[in-house]
């Protein structure tokens, strides 16, 4: 048996908790038990919330969440992140992360997981195995609800042109932000399969730097749901995060291909700075704060909810899964 509830007005997430007076004995055994019993339930609630949070099971460790991830994904092979943006660590060999490695004092916007690519997650599993001591909460959104408040001329115009996606990753291992880092390989080879197999735009630069670009949809259509939603990076990918110093320096030196992250229209036209702004405002407005606790599992279908993460304090260590 299990109970569920809201924490918050916006019902995101559904939250799953053992009733009470099996608190004391429920462990991942327990969990998996009902994740069995109930996964055609499980499904249909994600389908239509968009994200799920596991309270009260005590799974503690990586092995623990890739025990539940097959489990519930019914024994899906885990997505490999290699080629993606953000810095991650692998916590295993079997596609377990760590969640993006990026400074703690700063906030990273509402997104869905690897919009910019062709191939990307269904869904994410996270797991906190330690919460922050302070902040730190993982953000959420409902991308339905994101795409109705946007300015439909907005909408309309990135429909049209769709988005470029400029990554101009580092030679320099252990700048966390090289290309064999973001590609999980020193080979090439390898690289250029990737890219290829993602969908992706590759040029080697006489640095030993690589440049990447992929032009991608900026609204799509749930493939079981018919719905659409709005699925980007534009706003996080724009130079325009940088405080203005840092831009105008940047830029003085190399133009736009100074800039790690860059995003254009699909055509290479430049995104308006307002229209960048009115993105952020909707975003900001749609963002919900879930606050972790140790053992949570927390499930989102990458298209239907975004996710972020708050400034923190303290050892912070949420596990990451996708299939």
């Amino acid at each position: 048996m299990i109970k569920t509830s809201f924490l918050n007005p916006q019902k995101l997430p559904l939250v799953i908790q053992p009733p009470e007076d099996k608190e004391n004995k429920a462990d991942l055994d327990s969990l998996l038990e009902i994740v069995r019993a109930e996964n055609d339930f499980f499904r249909e609630k994600l389908l239509t919330r968009g994200a799920l949070l596991f309270r009260g099971y005590r799974v503690e460790s990586v092995s623990d969440l890739e025990r539940f991830v097959q489990k519930f994904s019914g024994g899906e092979k885990l997505f490999s992140y290699a080629g993606g943006v953000s810095p991650r660590n692998p916590l295993n060999s079997g596609g377990v992360y760590t969640s993006t490695e990026y400074p703690a004092q700063y906030a990273l916007s509402l997104h869905n997981e690897l919009s910019y690519a062709d191939v990307y997650p269904r869904r994410l599993y996270f797991c906190c195995l330690t919460p922050a001591e302070t902040g730190g909460e993982t953000t959420l959104g409902d991308s339905r609800r994101i795409l109705q408040n946007i300015d439909k001329k907005v909408v309309e115009a990135f429909k049209n042109k769709k988005i470029c996606y400029v990554r101009n990753l580092y030679s320099d291992k252990g700048s966390g932000y090289s290309w064999q880092e973001a590609f999980e390989t020193d080979d090439k080879q390898t690289v250029e399969n990737r890219c290829r197999k993602i969908g992706a735009r590759f040029q080697w630069k006489t640095d030993g730097g690589l440049r990447v670009s992929q032009i991608r949809p900026a609204v799509i259509n749930h493939p079981l749901t018919g719905e659409e939603v709005w699925f980007n990076q534009a706003d996080g990918f724009h130079p325009s995060n940088l405080d203005a110093e840092t831009y105008q320096t940047l830029f003085a030196a190399a133009g736009d291909d100074a800039f790690r992250l860059n995003v254009f229209y699909g055509d290479g036209s430049p995104i308006d700075l307002e229209v960048l702004k009115h993105i952020r405002a909707v975003l900001q407005s749609e963002t919900i704060p879930h606050r972790w606790l140790a053992g949570d599992v927390l499930i989102l279908d990458n298209i239907l909810a975004a996710h972020g993460r708050m400034p923190f304090t303290g050892e912070r260590k949420i596990a990451l899964a996708m299939t």
